[in-house]
């Protein structure tokens, strides 16, 4: 039995499939079910019901779940334990986008929680633009935001997290169809161009001249892929191979070769390098499985 695995077996149960969890510990989904199978001899027991669309946990999933939640919690606990040396403390004030808030930070923020207890990270939602401003200004020590795009503050150093690629989504069934096709047969739902993405977008789509019928202009991607579950419309959103996985609805690539934006740690070029913003760069990495330090 692996530390790894355990990690797997909770990846899977958080995101619902053993694709999803694979792309989130960085594994593929070969592997994934490696790691499944060596629990399941470890144990003697089945750990996930494989009859249905999606693995379900059995009862004894559940319990090696809750179980081996206890191993983990005390296995990250070792290394702050030998030494208080180890023990980060201090508070960094965090500016972070609305995708980052819904997936990759709350992990990450546990993790460092259970690391270094006497750290405190005080967080704040905005786009990136914004966010930029924020921690120029110094209102924020840094943020999580897309890799600065024109026109942006200069005194600005970004470290590279992880990488989303940009996919044009639409109503599922549609896989058959070609990008120029869903992006001219249906209402176009924009990304608001005040956010980076926004403006990548914008500007891939002014290169290839297309004849868009726009509906809508929002700044809240996870509203934007419930408008296009609702059939309102096609899109254009930055998603990672993980929260692809998840999705019902048409995927295509957008842009040859695909369009992508890196995530990163954004910090004043005069106030870098504090341990703390360095561990939680650490930390969300492993998370995603993204650049290496």
């Amino acid at each position: 039995m692996s530390i790894r695995a355990l990690r797997t077996l909770h990846a899977i149960a958080r995101h619902g499939s053993f694709g999803a969890a694979g792309a989130a510990v960085g594994l593929t989904q070969s592997a994934v079910s490696l790691q499944v199978k060596s629990l399941e001899a470890e144990f003697g027991a089945q750990l996930f019901d494989r009859s249905r669309r999606l693995p379900v946990l059995t009862e004894a999933g559940k319990i090696v779940l809750e179980k081996s939640a206890e191993v983990l919690a005390l296995y990250d606990q070792i290394g702050a334990a030998l030494s208080d040396e180890q023990s980060l403390a201090g508070r960094l004030k965090l500016g972070a986008i609305q995708t980052a808030l819904a997936r990759e930070l709350p992990d990450a923020l546990a993790i460092l929680n259970r690391q270094h207890p006497r750290a405190r990270v005080h967080v704040t939602a905005g786009m990136s633009a914004e966010l930029s401003l924020q921690v120029a200004n110094g209102e924020l020590d840094a943020a999580i935001a897309t890799e600065p795009v024109r026109p942006h503050p200069p005194d600005l150093v970004a470290t590279p997290l992880y990488q989303d690629r940009f996919w044009i989504v639409a109503p599922a069934g549609q896989g058959h169809r070609t990008a120029e096709d869903l992006l001219q047969s249906y209402p176009f739902i924009r990304f608001d161009r005040a956010s980076w993405a926004g403006r990548m977008i914008d500007k891939r789509l002014r290169e290839m001249r297309l004849d868009l019928h726009e509906e809508m202009v929002l700044d809240s991607q996870r509203v934007i892929l419930t408008m296009v579950q609702k059939g309102l419309g096609v899109a254009i959103v930055p998603m990672s191979e993980a929260e692809r996985g998840e999705l019902d609805l048409t995927c295509v690539p957008f842009g040859a070769p695909q369009m992508s934006r890196w995530i990163v740690l954004l910090e004043r070029q005069s106030h870098t390098g504090g341990r703390l913003g360095a561990e939680l760069v650490r930390i969300i990495r492993d998370v995603t499985g993204g650049a290496q330090i």
